[in-house]
Parts: C-alpha cells; sequence; structure tokens
C-alpha cells in the first residue's frame, strides 16, 4: 500500500512539482497551501508524512509543525525552507528532518524514504 505525503506550502508551482515528483516514487499526495487546509487535511485522511515549508504568505510552518505534534505526534514531518536561518528556532527542532530548498529533490526523496522506513 502506497503511503501518503501532505505537501503545505503557498506556492502553487512548487506543490504541483512535489505531486509530480513524489507521486513518480510512488507515494500518494495531498497538497495544502494554508494551515487551515493542512489541518482539515489532517483530520480527513491517514497522513504518513508531512513536507512543510515554514515562511508561507502570512503563516509561520512552525506553528503547524507544532500542531502536528500535538494532535499527531506519529507523523514525522520535514522541514522543506528556502531560509537555513530557521534551524536555530527551537521550535524547528520538533521536525524529523530540516532542508533547504533547491532544484535537487534526490535529499527530499531520500529523507521521506527514511522516515518511512522504505
Amino acid at each position: 500500500m502506497s503511503k501518503t505525503v501532505m505537501c503545505v506550502d503557498d506556492e502553487i508551482n512548487l506543490l504541483k512539482l512535489y505531486q509530480q515528483v513524489l507521486t513518480d516514487e510512488g507515494y500518494q499526495v495531498l497538497s495544502a497551501r494554508t494551515i487551515k487546509e493542512a489541518m482539515e487535511l489532517l483530520k480527513s485522511f491517514p497522513i504518513d508524512l508531512v513536507v512543510l515549508d515554514i515562511k508561507m504568505e502570512k503563516e509561520n510552518g512552525l506553528d503547524l509543525l507544532e500542531e502536528i505534534k500535538r494532535n499527531r505526534p506519529e507523523v514525522p514531518v520535514v522541514l522543506n525552507s528556502a531560509f537555513n536561518t530557521y534551524k536555530s528556532d527551537f521550535k524547528s527542532w520538533l521536525a524529523n528532518e530540516y532542508l533547504v530548498k533547491n532544484s535537487d529533490f534526490g535529499e527530499l526523496k531520500t529523507k521521506i524514504g527514511k522516515l518511512l522506513h522504505e
């Protein structure tokens, strides 16, 4: 049975790219552009892993990270941010992995596979 990965990012083009790359890896992919959308998906679907952006339009992904760890602590979270500076924010330490966005999805795919024990 394929695992379900939820990608949370405010950039629609990046969500489409995640969808393509992770579907090609055999995952079911759900996308959310806001914390509210992500929380609804978490309540409605059996999500196995979350790929989460930090700096979104008017929201901070670290707030969602706290919610996930409070309500669904078994779900691993990969923070995928364009900014390295958040690594020093103690809230980001709740995440299982922290990656800086780049055009090579190899590291992201490797981290997801490792966290899902594949």
